[in-house]
């Protein structure tokens, strides 16, 4: 398989830079497509649809090939991947049947594939991403083949430049702000191998969510769980008479770390506030009971954490990849800035290998030591290669 990624801040220079790429040897059937909700992703399509070849296509806040970093242009990785090896799966949902629409993709993997592998995207700021990954579990399950901890998922959630009002992903002449995409993969194949890895340190005491219902936060320790945010991190809220539930993105920096048994730490962020009751609404499922900790903006030891944990998934040191796709949360860019390019490009290194990738509003995939499952402000790395 043959990879080679492109970039752009128009519709022109894709057009021009596709050109160049296409040099008559090269013929890709697959654009992994990141870009910005300000470009126009019909004439994006419709541009890879003449050329008949298929997208996998998300929305970001800020996008990458390599490591070179962009914000509100094209990161665009084209693949030559053989077309029997590969399908797309795209599904319209709504926070109701989201599970359901996700068994779906699950089950449709399974019929076209022995060993389906699935590299998934979202958009809908406010859909929950672990009803996405317990849908595709189950739909594997439902299949009567790998149990759930075999499963390969990896991917992230669309994202709107911060915005945090529409999030799209996008295939050939099919596109929607609340919607899973799915490339789903053929394991016999093509190798995919990949880990979602974090380095955000908690601080402070153990605390427990006294009052929770789905990803929604009343209290913490019975108190309500803005104003203990506000108070022990000494952050603060713009205030909008408009508005009751206002952004939050003073909170990306100081997410809730959930703690569990024999498993990694899962982090969720408070993407939202409401300024009424006083609750954190946060972009994954936080369960009433669950056992917290307030989580510290990463240092440099976070980026040496990645990149150790991105070489564990190598079987060799000689061992090399077609192609990388990375979804790392825009918390990270947030907190990092451009020293985000080094953890990048250190990563890439590892693989020696085109990379494309974007930071995302929620990640997927599996730690050293959990499941597969739903990130905030993780590193989510896909490495690609055809046996």
């Amino acid at each position: 398989m043959l990879a080679k990624s492109i970039k752009g801040k128009s519709t022109e220079e894709i057009k021009a830079a596709l050109a160049e790429a296409l040099d008559g040897k090269f013929n890709p059937t697959l654009a992994v497509v990141f870009l910005s909700v300000k470009q126009d992703r019909d004439a994006i399509s419709k541009l890879l649809d003449e050329k008949g070849i298929q997208i996998f296509g998300v929305t970001t806040a800020g996008e990458f090939i390599d490591g070179e970093i962009e914000e509100g242009s094209i990161a665009m990785m084209l693949l030559n991947i053989h077309p029997n090896y590969f399908k797309i799966a795209f599904i319209e949902t709504s926070p109701q049947v989201v599970f359901s629409d996700a068994t779906k993709i699950a089950i449709s993997g399974k019929e076209t594939f022995d060993n389906p592998a699935f590299i998934i995207a979202n958009s809908g700021v406010s859909l929950d991403g672990e009803p996405i990954v317990e849908g595709i579990l189950q739909g594997i399950v439902q299949s009567g083949s790998s149990p759930r901890k075999d499963v390969t998922l990896f991917g992230g959630k669309a994202a709107d430049d911060l915005a945090l009002e529409s999030t799209f992903v996008f295939t050939n002449r099919k596109s929607n702000d609340c919607a899973i995409l799915a490339l789903i993969i053929d394991e016999d194949k093509i190798d995919v191998r990949g880990i979602a890895t974090c380095g955000w340190n908690a601080i402070g005491t153990t605390k427990t969510v006294t009052k929770s219902e789905g990803n929604t936060v009343y209290t913490i320790d019975d108190k309500p769980a803005l104003d203990m945010l506000m108070n022990y991190l000494g952050v603060d809220i713009q205030q909008d008479d408009t508005k009751k539930i206002v952004s939050f993105l003073s909170s990306w920096y100081y997410p809730l770390q959930l703690e569990r048994e024999n498993v990694d730490p899962v982090i969720r962020t408070a993407m939202f506030a409401n300024s009424e009751d006083r609750s954190l609404i946060c972009s994954g499922n936080v369960p009433q009971g669950s056992k917290i900790k307030f989580a510290l903006p990463p240092d440099f030891d976070s980026i040496e954490t990645v990149i150790e944990d991105c070489k564990s998934i190598k079987d060799n040191p000689l061992q090399q990849a077609d192609a990388l796709i990375m979804f790392s949360c825009v918390s990270r860019y947030l907190s990092f800035g451009m020293v985000i390019k080094e953890e990048i490009e250190q990563v890439q290194n590892i693989w020696s290998a085109p990379m494309a990738g974007f930071f995302s509003y929620g990640e997927y995939g599996k730690s050293k030591t959990g499941t597969n499952e739903y990130h905030n402000n993780t590193c989510c790395l896909v490495a690609l290669k055809e046996k």
